[in-house]
């Protein structure tokens, strides 16, 4: 049985991730820490609600914690994100990774 991966409709109602000044990181460098392009991020951005630019044509302010566990698709610990429980494990996990204080 496969896993329903969730698409637009269900991230328009959750509300996107809150970024911290410290998870913050640019196009280039979700590009380089995922290795996917960046047509993919920013849709993955759109789609889960990891990143947002303000106005086209601006940058790309992007979740770091949120790329990755969209890029291995943990889908529990992207929503433990997403309701701010950075705590725990799973996302604390990520966080350790990524050299990020919890």
């Amino acid at each position: 049985m496969t896993k329903r991966i969730p698409g637009p409709t269900d991230v328009d109602e959750r509300p996107p991730i809150l970024i911290s000044d410290g998870d913050a990181i640019g196009l280039k460098q979700a590009r380089y820490l995922v290795g996917r392009d960046a047509k993919t991020i920013k849709r993955w951005c759109r789609e889960y609600g990891i990143g947002f630019n303000v106005v086209r044509g601006a940058e790309w302010e992007i979740s770091a914690p949120g790329v990755v566990l969209v890029r291995h698709a943990d889908w529990v610990g992207l929503e433990l994100l997403r309701s701010g429980q950075r705590e725990h494990p799973r996302v604390r996990r990520v966080l350790e990774h990524l050299g990020i204080a919890p």
